[in-house]
Order: C-alpha cells, then sequence, then structure tokens
C-alpha cells in the first residue's frame, strides 16, 4: 500500500494550492490530511470517508480548504484558498482501512502515510 503526496509549493499569503494523494489502492476507509510545522506536533486539517464521500475539517482550515476525492476514489485533493503564513508546514496524506469515525483527527490512529510534500506561505 502507498500513498504519495504531491502538490506543494511556495505561494504567498491569499494565494491558492491543491495537494493531491494517490493511492495504490481504494480499500481506506478514511483518507485525510495532516500537516507539521517547524517545531510543533503533526495536527489534523482534513478527512474524507471513501464511502459516502464525508468530510471532516480542523477549525482552523474550515471554510478556506476544501478535501474531495475522485470518482475512483484512489485520489483525494486538497483544495487550499486563502492561504496564510500559519499554514506554512509540511503536508502528509494517511489513510486506514478500519479506523473509526471518533478517531479520524488523531495521527497515532492512521496505519499508512504518505511521503510529505512542503508547503510555503509567504507574507
Amino acid at each position: 500500500v502507498q500513498l504519495q503526496a504531491s502538490g506543494g509549493g511556495l505561494v504567498q499569503a491569499g494565494g491558492s494550492l491543491t495537494l493531491s494523494c494517490a493511492a495504490s489502492t481504494r480499500t481506506f476507509r478514511y483518507i485525510a490530511w495532516f500537516r507539521q510545522a517547524p517545531g510543533k506536533e503533526r495536527e489534523f486539517v482534513a478527512a474524507i470517508r471513501s464511502s459516502g464521500g464525508n468530510t471532516y475539517y480542523a477549525d482552523s482550515v474550515k471554510g478556506r480548504f476544501t478535501i474531495s476525492r475522485d470518482n475512483a476514489g484512489n485520489t483525494v485533493y486538497l483544495l487550499m484558498n486563502n492561504l496564510r503564513p500559519e499554514d506554512t508546514a509540511v503536508y502528509y496524506c494517511a489513510a486506514d482501512p478500519s479506523i473509526i469515525l471518533s478517531a479520524i483527527r488523531l495521527s497515532r490512529s492512521y496505519a499508512y502515510w504518505g511521503q510529505g510534500t512542503l508547503v510555503t506561505v509567504s507574507s
């Protein structure tokens, strides 16, 4: 099982980026995005349920970020609008085949992780 994250880069504050996470299988129950800024713990950003497409967001990104998936269910996207300098971090996608809803915001609940993609927002 592999997760391949891509799409990071340098953007000015107020700009937009779209991250992609390509999964080698569609057997995951949830796919999520986490981020980790220098010197900080990894934090939950957003998650999407593979069947049904229910979405969940951290309060800090709600209304600015949108998580979605393609029809095949193998690729998940994170559209990030109105980016702020505090959004600067390495973004990771994560997935798990058996995670339950109450655990989707916990990084330790995910068995599979992508390699991370750096997002830098300049002020």
